[in-house]
């Protein structure tokens, strides 16, 4: 059952009803009900996946809670994560290994050729597994006692529609509102359905659109001009930020309708003023994930303070108390990268990341000196645009690595950027005839001018839920039914994509 269809909202709305129908203690289990049945419409083989997880870490935390040996918690703390990380990293990347291990063979002619193995990769494991393990580490750390009832921690793991693609979410702040049963409110679904409203919205007359020219031109760069390429990005740009916060938006919208309140995981992130502020108001939930269990525990560990000692001495003390930082920042974003997918392409665009942070936490320094130098005042406004156009060039020359189809083509793509680039080719109508209607267009360019006013209020404190919630009953339901039926006549009509994450 497609996370966008009309069957899925038949079943959270039918769901929402029972659930406020049962008596308080119950309500748990229609949740889990709901959770476990959606997702045995993508095929029984996703619960054996699912289903490992579950009772591997219930078993494994609950053997944590009988024991105070610090060896024997340790010990099992490594085999949750080994049991948990391996089956990911073998469903994502077996097939990857043979693949490439296969081109060294061809490369070096040696007569062996290892066939791929027919792998499915079960919805979601990506997002219940972070999930999972950040659980144990935090029993591990003793932040919280573990569950004992491996039903209710079987909807933690599994709790529709979080599964599919986020945000990750921590026990200690979901357990109560997912096991102890809310209280109806009519705001919470008032609120809920305007979620979902917008991020359907988000999804289907934005994103939609913008992906037929974007993976059209980014999935064959060698026929396009670079002036073509660069205009295909800026449409992947709305593409992709789209997509995803509008998943998330309808994901939070039907928690909403049970009470349940997820953490945000954007904040409009094209108005940053580095690549590092982007990821704190990129996929917010990730980025914290990495911090609190990669971050800190691999710059605070012996061999990070005795390579700091070095760094300090060889390259001075500013240098030396930044390297094990920018160090800790390439890790986390080689696992960013390869948490995003199989392919090289993914891997690339990690470190491309990770290695802008790492070397703007060098110069951070140096950069202090030369705006002195050059008179510029990085307190002013304009500077700060400035510094928003700066991050955007370089989100977007990451998003190369998002979407092309291979790193050779992302690199195929900055070559024809740099050195096949003509501005007529911008204004002059081609790019118009690339697969979309005008009346397509003329919906895009409305709707991101829409969108862009939209994201400069909320930047601006102003909360339009809030704003719009304030208004009498039939001013706020009129703009709610505006946005609902809005939705279906200017949605595109093509080929309807899932949404991206939900592939993870």
């Amino acid at each position: 059952m497609s996370f966008i269809s009309v069957g899925y909202f038949m079943v959270i709305i039918g769901t929402m009803v029972l659930y406020y129908l049962l008596p308080k203690r119950f309500r748990w289990c229609i949740l889990l009900l709901m959770s476990i049945s959606f997702y045995l419409t993508y095929g029984i083989y996703c619960l054996y996946y699912i289903g490992f997880t579950i009772v591997s870490t219930y078993a494994i935390t609950r053997a944590m809670a009988v024991t105070t040996q610090k060896k024997t918690r340790k010990r099992l703390l490594l085999l949750g994560l080994f049991a948990n990380f391996g089956i990911l990293v073998f469903l994502k990347y077996c097939n990857f290994t043979i693949g490439n291990l296969n081109q060294l063979f061809t490369v070096f002619h040696i007569k062996m050729h290892i066939s791929k193995l027919g792998l499915l990769m079960p919805l979601g494991i990506s997002f219940y597994t972070f999930q999972t393990m950040s659980y144990l580490i935090d029993i591990y750390y003793q932040k919280y006692e573990p569950e004992k009832n491996i039903f209710k921690f079987a909807l933690f793991v599994s709790f529709l529609p979080q599964l599919l693609q986020g945000p990750i979410g921590r026990f200690d702040k979901l357990a109560p509102q997912l096991f102890e049963g809310n209280d109806f409110e009519i705001k919470n679904v008032e609120y809920g359905l305007q979620r979902i409203a917008w991020g359907l919205a988000k999804k289907l007359i934005l994103a939609d659109r913008a992906n037929v020219i974007a993976s059209a031109v980014l999935h064959s760069v060698s026929s396009y001009s670079g002036s073509q390429i660069v205009a295909a990005l800026l449409l992947f740009s709305i593409y992709e930020y789209c997509d995803f916060a509008g998943g998330i938006d309808v994901v939070i919208g039907c928690a909403e309708l049970f009470g349940i309140h997820f953490d945000e995981n954007f904040r409009q992130p094209y108005f940053s003023k580095s690549i590092g502020e982007f990821w704190r108001r990129w996929h917010i939930t990730l980025g914290t994930w990495m911090k609190d269990y990669v971050f800190y525990p691999f710059s605070i560990s012996k061999s990070m303070a005795r390579f700091g000692k070095y760094a300090k001495k060889k390259f001075g003390r500013k240098t030396g108390r930044v390297l094990p930082v920018c160090l800790a920042n390439l890790l986390i974003f080689f696992i960013v990268g390869v948490w995003h997918g199989a392919a090289w392409k993914y891997i690339l665009y990690g470190f491309y990341n990770g290695l802008i942070i790492a070397v703007s936490n060098l110069l951070k320094p140096h950069y202090e000196v030369w705006a002195k130098k050059c008179h510029i005042r990085t307190a002013a406004k304009g500077w700060g645009y400035v510094q928003m156009l700066r991050t955007f060039i370089l989100v977007n020359i990451g998003w190369l690595f998002d979407g092309c189809k291979t790193a050779t083509d992302a690199f195929i793509a900055m070559k024809r950027i740099v050195l096949d680039f003509h501005y007529h080719e911008l204004w002059d109508g081609r790019f118009l005839k690339l697969g979309l209607a005008m009346r397509d267009w003329k919906i895009l360019l409305i709707a991101t001018v829409i969108l862009l006013i939209t994201s400069i209020m909320k930047e601006r404190g102003v909360h339009l839920r809030d704003y719009i919630a304030a208004k009498p009953l039939v001013i706020r339901w009129a703009v709610y039914l505006l946005l609902v039926f809005a939705t279906a006549p200017f949605g595109y009509v093509g080929t309807t994509t899932e949404f991206m994450y939900a592939q993870f």
